[in-house]
């Protein structure tokens, strides 16, 4: 296998083709962190996560394997594409709106957190954390999936126009609308941060 991991995705792909166990191990090692943070970012549990992590890797090796996946220099965009729609597809089945967390499993509004807080400062933060929460849930799923992979997944917006699969003007426009519909929220309910 460290023979391998010096190739390129495209001289791996290649391999896989050939029926070489090896190459498929290193290609989905080299990009296993990516594909798990698109599933958790979405569905924001761990185990669920790390399941439909197990069930896109199987999927994209079947792929590859069954020739459905032709090598266009894009292999990372198409997986994790195909990640997003494994994830995308058990919240539609489940009806579930994600809560909002940071990858390492850790409550995304515990970045508001500077320095040593008193016992009403964690008070006070839990508090417009729930608020702040509850905002999201009020603007389109849409703009709160860029909001979320741009503020707390530090994807670029290049990166999260591939991911969302939509256009760099799109994502950008959605970040836009997304932030002027949380500072509406936040006027009409009178919260301050």
């Amino acid at each position: 296998m460290i023979a391998y991991q010096h190739l390129t995705d495209e001289q791996l792909l290649e391999l896989i083709s050939t029926q070489n166990e090896s190459a498929i191990a290193v290609l989905l090692d080299r990009y296993k962190n990516k594909f798990y943070t698109t599933a958790y970012l979405l569905v924001k549990d761990r185990y669920l996560a790390e399941d439909i992590f197990q069930e896109a890797c199987l999927k994209i090796f079947r792929c590859i394997r069954e020739g459905k996946y032709k090598d266009d220099g894009r292999f990372l965009a198409w997986a994790i594409r195909v990640t997003r729609n494994l994830a995308i597809d058990h919240l539609r089945v489940n009806k579930r709106m994600p809560k909002v967390t940071l990858p390492d499993g850790k409550d995304i509004f515990s970045v508001l957190n500077f320095g040593e807080a008193t016992r009403e400062d964690r008070i006070m933060r839990q508090q417009s954390a729930g608020r702040v929460r509850k905002m999201l849930e009020h603007i389109s799923y849409e703009q709160r999936e860029v909001l979320v992979l741009r503020l707390f997944g530090n994807m670029s917006f290049k990166e999260i126009a591939e991911h969302t699969q939509v256009s760099l003007n799109t994502a950008l426009g959605r970040m836009r609308y997304g932030l002027i519909n949380l500072r509406k929220l936040m006027d009409e309910k009178g919260i301050l941060l």
